[in-house]
């Protein structure tokens, strides 16, 4: 009989999923201090599933991935028990800097209706007098631990 850790397992394919319907994710880096700093974040996915996100380039958690490479990324849903899903991800990370790059992989960004309409270079200056500000962090997993407590049909 498999475990119950076994029964609320995502497949890949269920990971790739949940991340792709969801807007916010927590990624958590070391700080200077040797403590974890977590901070929500918008995100979205690549063609090969990696999680990205934009920050500014002088951001602690750009600094504290400068020293240290890896994250964890946490992204969780539901409201009771047995709607609880979420997926961690244990991540190296690399820092892209490059304005052209930049600038295609925010597309790939989720955000608000409004916050995607101005990503047109063309349509507001602001942003993209921010770009020149940013990076993005590319996020590949090496480890990932998912659980979705709706596979359990109700009982625990």
């Amino acid at each position: 009989m498999p475990s119950r850790r076994d029964l609320i397992r995502m497949t890949p394919d269920e990971v790739r999923a949940y991340l792709g319907a969801q807007r916010r994710i927590i990624v958590v880096t070391i700080g200077p201090d040797g403590m974890p700093h977590p901070m929500p974040m918008n995100y979205g996915l690549d063609d090969a599933g990696r999680v990205i996100m934009s920050t500014f380039r002088k951001s602690q958690k750009v600094r504290n991935l400068e020293r240290d490479g890896r994250a964890t990324l946490l992204v969780e849903s539901g409201e009771d028990y047995g709607q609880l899903k979420a997926v961690i991800l244990f991540a190296e990370v690399e820092i892209i800097d490059d304005p052209a790059e930049v600038r295609a992989l925010m597309n790939l960004m989720k955000a608000s209706d409004s916050l995607a309409g101005s990503m047109d270079e063309d349509r507001n200056a602001q942003v993209r007098a921010s770009v020149a500000k940013r990076v993005v962090l590319r996020f590949t997993p090496f480890r990932t631990i998912s659980w979705d407590h709706a596979k359990l049909g109700g009982f625990y």
